[in-house]
């Protein structure tokens, strides 16, 4: 994610944070993760980076998994409390969701409500992964058209079929 994110814009600064400093070596080995300026690699746990850092972000994306499949506390108010408070006036949530429960999606989908104020997108991917949005602000206002243009433009930019998932669906 990080690579794709430093190729599609040459304005982009990335924090990444990874528990495991083996997972850094394997990117930058097998994936050509390349040194840069506007790369920042935080060995650290994420909850822990979120909760102490005085860096405010524009957008967070959380994808928390290990062996065992989704972390949980990447569904708990004391973390997407955290977050919320990371990103900047402007910024944005993006949580990659995996194998819940209905009863969980339920509760989360509630707690996301609570925690960014009802300013909730979310589509679900061919993986069967769920992909939900939450804004700290106000979500601006776009047409299906402009829309459609600049999931076309990422699709080229990062190599990831976005056209298709330009069809967001609200909470």
């Amino acid at each position: 994610m990080a690579k794709n994110l430093l190729i599609s814009s040459s304005g982009l600064n990335v924090h990444a944070i990874e528990y495991r400093e083996a997972v850094v070596e394997i990117a930058k080995k097998y994936f050509y993760l390349s040194a840069t300026n506007r790369l920042v690699i935080h060995i650290d746990d994420a909850m822990h980076y979120i909760k102490y850092t005085d860096i405010k972000s524009d957008i967070i994306f959380s994808d928390l998994y290990n062996s065992q499949g989704m972390k949980p506390k990447q569904i708990k108010a004391p973390f997407l409390r955290d977050c919320k408070n990371t990103i900047n006036q402007e910024g944005i949530l993006v949580l990659n969701i995996r194998h819940t429960s209905p009863k969980l999606q339920e509760e989360l989908d509630e707690l996301l409500a609570i925690e960014f104020d009802y300013r909730l997108l979310s589509f679900e991917v061919e993986s069967g992964n769920r992909i939900a949005l939450a804004f700290k602000n106000d979500i601006s206002l776009i047409t299906k058209d402009e829309l459609l243009t600049k999931g076309k433009w990422l699709q080229e930019e990062m190599n990831v079929p976005m056209e298709r998932y330009a069809e967001l669906h609200s909470f």
